[in-house]
C-alpha cells in the first residue's frame, strides 16, 4: 500500500501493528498483500496504511471495536497470525486506539 487511507469523519478505530520481522520469508509479502485484499472485504473496514522496512508498521481502519473483534477471529487472519508467531517476527505490538479529530493536506484521491 502506498496512498493514504480515505477515512470517513471521526470517530472511527485504529488498530496499529509494529513489528519487527525475522531474516525468514516464507511466503511473509504474498501472505501480507493477502490479508490487506482479506481485511478490505470484512464488514466495518475503512482502509489501511502500511511500511514494511526494518520496523514495519501497519494501521487499519475500522467503523468500530466490533468489528476489529471480527477481524481478529476471522479464520485466515488466524493462521496469518500462527505464522507471524511462529517464522515472520522477531516480535510486535498491537495498539487500538479511538480516532477522534483527523485533518489532511493535499489531495486523497486516487
Amino acid at each position: 500500500m502506498t496512498r493514504i487511507a480515505k477515512t470517513p469523519e471521526p470517530p472511527y478505530y485504529a488498530v496499529i501493528f509494529t513489528s519487527l520481522r525475522t531474516a525468514e520469508e516464507k511466503g511473509y509479502g504474498v501472505m501480507a498483500e493477502y490479508m490487506a485484499e482479506l481485511a478490505a472485504q470484512q464488514p466495518g473496514f475503512l482502509g489501511l496504511e502500511s511500511v514494511r522496512e526494518e520496523l514495519g508498521v501497519t494501521v487499519s481502519y475500522w467503523e468500530s471495536l466490533e468489528a476489529i473483534k471480527q477481524w481478529k477471529q476471522q479464520v485466515e487472519h488466524r493462521e496469518a497470525q500462527r505464522l507471524g508467531r511462529s517464522d515472520w517476527y522477531a516480535a510486535y505490538k498491537v495498539r487500538i486506539a479511538r480516532v477522534e479529530r483527523d485533518y489532511h493536506f493535499g489531495t486523497l484521491d486516487d
